[in-house]
């Protein structure tokens, strides 16, 4: 984990498990990689809305398919794509295969609107990663709540199921 992370954590009394493993790129070999880990795994996408400025971090449980299309209409937007990887380091400081919620941090301007979906946002614990792929992090559900409002960015609770 990198040391201002941790930092950041530490100073918001921030309780977490590490783990290590091998890079994962995606949900399926993070399920072969990271099954192990207790807590509700999740997937995370960064999403633009088509001719405009607004940008979402969407997060989901990791066997769920996103319904874009259902997503849209829930957000009232006409088109939503990925966004690319220059917005995902602008805005997250990410890199393509470790989106994470723990990226709202790095957005000092709140420009993301995190969007989650109401079965992660009530799990007991959750795990994602830690701006990188070869660890995982597991939070009670109070710390990731905590977590995400320190952040400050909106929030949209939304039920995909």
């Amino acid at each position: 984990m990198e040391p201002t992370l941790a930092t950041w954590l530490e100073e918001r009394r921030i309780e977490y498990i590490l783990h290590t493993h091998q890079a994962v790129f995606t949900a399926a070999e993070a399920k072969i990689h990271c099954g192990h880990i207790p807590g509700l795994h999740c997937k995370n996408l960064f999403l633009k809305e088509k001719n405009s400025e607004n940008y979402f971090l969407v997060t989901i449980p990791a066997d769920q398919r996103l319904d874009i299309k259902s997503l849209r209409s829930m957000l009232n937007s006409a088109h939503l794509a990925f966004a690319n990887e220059e917005d995902l380091e602008r805005y997250l400081g990410l890199t393509k295969g470790a989106v994470s919620p723990i990226g709202l941090i790095n957005d000092k301007s709140n420009k993301v609107i995190y969007v989650i979906d109401e079965e992660v946002w009530k799990a007991d614990r959750i795990t994602f990663h830690p701006n990188i792929n070869t660890e995982t992090l597991e939070l009670t559900n109070k710390d990731f709540q905590f977590l995400i409002k320190e952040a400050g960015n909106e929030v949209m609770i939304l039920d995909f199921s």
